[in-house]
């Protein structure tokens, strides 16, 4: 049932760059996520994704951003890319609550939420939703 859900819920063969501070966090969605077809690059700070969108902003299709990072808040880093590529389709992951500085955010054009932690399908739910 899992399997069936899975294939259903994406066509995969979209590129997504996933940022998160927390290295078992980000192996962990990679894997889920190239598990659902998609192609993966991952960053571990601001400056980092920065680099990364910037080199390969055509080939990525979403990014899924961590609120709490670093040096780099998640909004600062949600303002840059879309400096880049105002067009760029962001989903926000955070153990915080929706409300105070993700609200901000999505308010200033986010495409979504995604409470951490989450499961398999929760992930490719959002994920299919904000690459429709």
């Amino acid at each position: 049932m899992q399997k069936a859900f899975e294939n259903k819920a994406s066509n995969g063969g979209e590129t997504i760059l996933v940022v998160d501070d927390e290295k078992m966090i980000l192996e962990v969605t990679k894997e889920l996520l190239k598990s659902l077809g998609y192609q993966v690059y991952i960053a571990q700070n601001g400056k980092e994704a920065i680099d990364v969108f910037m080199e390969k902003q055509s080939q990525i299709n979403l990014v899924i951003l961590d609120m709490v990072l670093p040096g780099m808040s998640g909004s600062k880093i949600f303002d840059s890319l879309r400096e880049i590529n105002p067009d760029v389709r962001v989903l926000l992951a955070s153990g915080y609550s929706i409300n105070g500085e993700a609200e901000q955010i999505l308010a200033r054009g986010c495409n979504g939420f995604l409470p951490k932690p989450f499961r398999l399908r929760e992930l490719a739910q959002k994920v299919r939703e904000v690459l429709n």
